[in-house]
């Protein structure tokens, strides 16, 4: 019997709780596909779309990716054994710095083979979540901007203020030639040119430039992203198979 008093079978009580399940998948991770319920396929999609959410709330209007329902993700991801691989799908304007970090850190320590995909955009704090990834691609159109951090709001002018924002950068900067084939002598390059944008400094790099610069490892969509994936997927299979010999 359901709520409003009517004979139900198992079927529909089924499909109800099922109902139920997606509804509350949706309002506390903002998708549907959690890792738990992935059990049909060997991969999980994780996209990273509009702007990183920090600490502070960001207007209803403004399309976000929340850091507190990305984080619980990827250690889901990294605790299923169904799931072999993640595929990240990048189209976001940047944000939080913390925050972007935070889930750039994650996705660079999983256990399991990662793959990003540049979609749009990846810029600001999204090229270190770019280049997080064991592998990654980006579409010939995307574009990714690397320009100097900068704060919003009340800003104490003090010369500890300006030490603090400059170490943060230097976080960043250390954590994309890391996990990437460009130079810091570029990427600073890159990040302090002039003219490039219109009201700001810094560069926005195209896909081909992204690729050519180390920045990115290839140029390609969804299709060769999936299957770099399967045969890192396969790669660590092999690799596993032989330690246990």
């Amino acid at each position: 019997m359901n709520d409003k008093g009517y004979m139900t079978s198992d079927s529909e009580e089924k499909e109800e709780k099922q109902e139920e399940n997606v509804t509350t998948a949706i309002q506390q991770l903002g998708q549907t596909n959690i890792p738990q319920m992935a059990q049909d396929s060997n991969i999980h999609c994780l996209t990273i779309v509009g702007q990183i959410e920090g600490h502070i709330q960001l207007p209803p209007q403004n399309k976000t990716t929340k850091y507190e329902h990305v984080i619980p993700q990827i250690v889901a991801i990294e605790q299923n054994p169904n799931i072999e691989g993640l595929l990240v799908l990048l189209n976001t304007v940047g944000g939080d710095v913390e925050a972007g970090l935070a889930i750039a850190e994650m996705l660079a320590s999983l256990s399991k083979p990662t793959v990003s995909v540049v979609l749009g955009g990846g810029h600001s704090i999204g090229v270190p979540i770019a280049v997080s990834c064991d592998y990654s691609f980006i579409v010939e159109t995307a574009t990714m901007t690397i320009h100097p951090i900068r704060l919003t709001g009340l800003v104490i002018g003090v010369p500890q203020t300006f030490e603090y924002l400059d170490k943060m950068q230097e976080r960043v900067v250390r954590f994309v030639t890391k996990h990437s084939n460009i130079s810091e002598e570029k990427f600073k390059e890159l990040m302090f040119s002039k003219g490039n944008l219109t009201r700001d400094i810094g560069t926005n790099v195209v896909g081909l430039d992204a690729v050519k610069y180390g920045l990115i490892d290839e140029v390609g969509g969804v299709s060769q992203a999936m299957k770099k994936l399967q045969e890192l997927i396969e790669f660590k299979k092999g690799k596993e198979g032989k330690m246990l010999q």
